[in-house]
C-alpha cells in the first residue's frame, strides 16, 4: 500500500503573493520555505530572496534554504518522532526544520542556532510556539551526530515517490535515493564554434578555476541509402567544475564561449543532429531528391539550451555541420551529396516569459536570427508561443489535419523533473502523485500531434529529466503500439551513458559522470 508523506498538508497558507521580505536571515528563509510549500517554485522565490539581502547574509541563507529543501521529508520524519503530541501549524513545523538544518547540517554553534530560531519563530507571530521551539532543538543539540545519523538513514523524498523509485530501480534504489539528497556539480558546454573544450579549461586553469573534461560517447544504428542498418558513433566533451562558481566569473562567458549545461542534457543536440545527417546520407543516391531545403523542430524549446547547442553544432564548421555533411571519416563527394542551401530551424514554447528567456539566452551565445543572417544567411530561425499539444506548422491552430513539413524534431517533452531534484529540491515538495498520470498524458498529446508533422524517413528524439518509467520508456512503448510507422533506433553498446531499456537509455544522477537523470529515445519515421 502506497503511504502519504508524514508532514501535513496545509490549506490555510497566506497566499503565495504576500511573500514579505524582511526580518533577519532565518525569517526570510523561513518566508520562502513558506511560499514553496504555498505552490511557488524555488526559482520565483530565491532571487527575491537573495536581493533582499546584505551580501555577507547571502552565502548563509542560500546554504540553509537549499539544504532544507533536500533535506525536507527526513526533517519531517525526524520530527515527527521528536514530538509529543502531533505539530499541524505549517509554520511551526517549516521555523523547527530550518532550526534543525542549522544544528545537523550547517554547523551552526548551539546556542545561536537556537535562539535565532526561537527569535524566529517571535518575528512570524508564532510567539505561543517558542516553548515547542526551544524544547525539540535543545533536545537535538544534545546529541547531534545521532539524529544525524537518524535523519540519513533513509531517502529525504516524499514517500509515494520513493514507492515509485523502488518499483522502477530496485537495484539502484538506495544509491539512487540518498543521491538525490545531494546537490549536483556543475557543467560547461563549451562552443565549438569559437573553441576547444580542452583550450577552455586551460582559460579556465587561468582564472583558477578546476574542471575535469568528461567525455560520453554515443552509438546508434541508422538506416543506410542500401536499407541495411549501420552503426554510427559521436562523442561529447564537456567541462565538470570541481566546485560550482558565478558565471561571472568564468572566462568570456558574457562573449557565448561556454554555457553553464548538465553533462547529459549535452548528448540531445547531438544525438539528434547526427541522425539528420544520417538522414541526409541515406537520401544522397536518390536522383529525384531535388530538396535543398531542411526544416527541423525544436518543441519545448525553453530556456533554450539544447536549441542553442544544436545551432552551434549547424553553424560549426566540422562533420556536425549539415552544411558540411560527412559519413564516418570519408567526405561525401559534391555529386552525390544532398546540396543543403537553406535550414529552416523552428523552436516553440508556450509561456511568453520562457520564450523571452530562450531569445536572451540566444543572444549571449550571438545566435540570434540576427547573428545566424549575419553570420551566414542559410539558417533561417523562428521563434514561436504555441501549445505543442495544438500547433501545427503554417496552419491555424484550429486545422484538422497537418502535414509533414519537418526532418528532425527534438522533443525535450515536459515532466515530473524527477532527474533533477538535486538542483531543483523543491520538486520532491511541489509534485505530487496525481502529476505522474496527468503529465503522462499531456506527453502523449503533444507526441501525437508531432509525429504527423515528421517527414518519412525523418527522426524524432525523446527526451526527458525524468526518472519515472512511466513517463519514458512506458510511455515510448505506448506510443510505438498505436505508430505502425514508428521505428525505434537502438542505442549500440558503445554507449558509456546510461542504462538500457526496453526502447531508449535511461541516465540515473549517480552514475560516473554525475550528471542528471535524463531519458532519451530516438525514433524514425517510415514512409506508409
Amino acid at each position: 500500500m502506497r503511504q502519504n508523506s508524514t508532514a501535513p498538508r496545509n490549506n490555510k497558507l497566506k497566499p503565495s503573493s504576500n511573500l514579505i521580505m524582511n526580518g533577519s536571515v532565518r525569517v526570510r528563509v523561513i518566508r520562502t520555505l513558506l511560499a514553496i510549500q504555498n505552490g511557488q517554485s524555488l526559482s520565483s522565490v530565491l532571487d527575491p530572496l537573495l536581493n533582499s539581502l546584505h551580501d555577507g547574509d547571502k552565502g548563509f541563507a542560500h546554504a540553509l534554504l537549499l539544504t532544507t529543501l533536500r533535506q525536507w521529508h527526513a526533517l519531517a520524519r525526524l520530527l515527527d518522532s521528536l514530538a509529543d503530541n502531533p505539530i499541524d501549524e505549517v509554520e511551526v513545523r517549516t521555523t523547527i526544520q530550518v532550526g534543525l538544518v542549522q544544528l545537523l547540517y550547517l554547523e551552526v554553534a548551539d546556542h545561536a542556532a537556537i535562539h535565532e530560531t526561537v527569535e524566529a519563530a517571535k518575528e512570524i507571530e508564532f510567539a505561543h510556539s517558542t516553548g515547542l521551539v526551544n524544547a525539540i532543538l535543545r533536545k537535538v543539540a544534545k546529541n547531534p551526530s545521532k539524529f544525524r545519523k537518524k535523519c540519513d538513514k533513509k531517502h529525504s523524498l516524499p514517500n509515494w515517490l520513493a514507492y515509485q523509485l523502488k518499483q522502477d530501480w530496485s537495484e539502484q534504489y538506495d544509491e539512487l535515493t540518498q543521491g538525490l539528497r545531494h546537490p549536483a556539480p556543475m557543467f560547461l558546454r563549451v562552443n565549438s564554434a569559437v573553441t576547444s573544450v580542452e583550450d577552455y579549461q586551460h582559460a579556465l586553469d587561468g582564472a583558477e578555476i578546476d574542471a575535469d573534461i568528461v567525455e560520453l560517447t554515443t552509438g546508434f544504428k541508422v538506416a543506410s541509402s542500401s536499407g541495411s542498418a549501420t552503426s554510427t558513433t559521436l562523442s561529447i566533451k564537456g567541462l565538470r567544475l570541481h566546485q560550482s562558481t558565478a558565471v561571472n566569473a568564468l572566462p568570456d562567458f558574457a562573449l557565448g564561449t561556454a554555457s553553464v549545461q548538465d553533462m547529459h542534457a549535452q548528448l540531445a543536440a547531438p544525438i539528434i543532429n547526427k541522425a539528420l545527417i544520417a538522414k541526409l546520407i541515406a537520401e544522397k543516391s536518390d536522383t529525384e531528391n531535388t530538396n535543398n531545403e531542411i526544416h527541423i523542430l525544436d518543441a519545448c524549446a525553453a530556456p533554450g539550451g539544447k536549441l542553442a547547442h544544436w545551432l552551434e553544432l549547424i553553424s560549426a564548421n566540422d562533420e556536425s555541420s549539415l552544411f558540411h555533411v560527412k559519413q564516418d571519416n570519408n567526405e561525401i563527394s559534391s555529386e552525390t551529396s544532398p546540396a543543403i542551401t537553406d535550414i529552416k530551424v523552428t523552436a516553440i514554447d508556450n509561456e511568453a516569459p520562457r520564450i523571452e528567456r530562450i531569445r536572451e539566452n540566444l543572444q549571449r551565445l550571438n545566435l540570434s536570427q540576427h547573428d545566424l543572417q549575419q553570420a551566414n544567411n542559410s539558417i533561417a530561425l523562428n521563434i514561436v508561443c504555441a501549445d505543442a499539444t495544438r500547433w501545427q506548422y503554417g496552419k491555424n491552430k484550429k486545422a484538422a489535419t497537418n502535414e509533414p513539413v519537418f526532418d528532425a524534431i527534438l522533443l525535450d517533452s515536459p515532466c515530473t523533473a524527477t532527474g533533477v531534484i538535486r538542483r531543483h529540491p523543491d520538486i520532491s515538495i511541489l509534485r505530487t502523485e496525481e502529476d505522474i498520470e496527468q503529465t503522462a498524458l499531456l506527453q502523449a498529446d503533444i507526441l501525437h500531434n508531432l509525429w504527423p508533422q515528421l517527414k518519412a524517413g525523418g527522426y524524432l528524439l525523446y527526451v526527458t529529466c525524468s526518472i519515472l518509467k512511466q513517463e519514458n520508456v512506458e510511455q515510448m512503448q505506448d506510443f510505438i503500439t498505436h505508430h505502425n510507422d514508428a521505428v525505434v533506433i537502438e542505442f549500440t553498446d558503445d554507449c558509456n551513458w546510461g542504462i538500457e531499456q526496453a526502447i531508449g537509455r535511461q541516465c540515473l544522477p549517480i552514475d560516473s559522470a554525475s550528471g542528471d537523470g535524463f531519458y532519451y529515445a530516438l525514433l524514425q519515421k517510415t514512409a506508409e
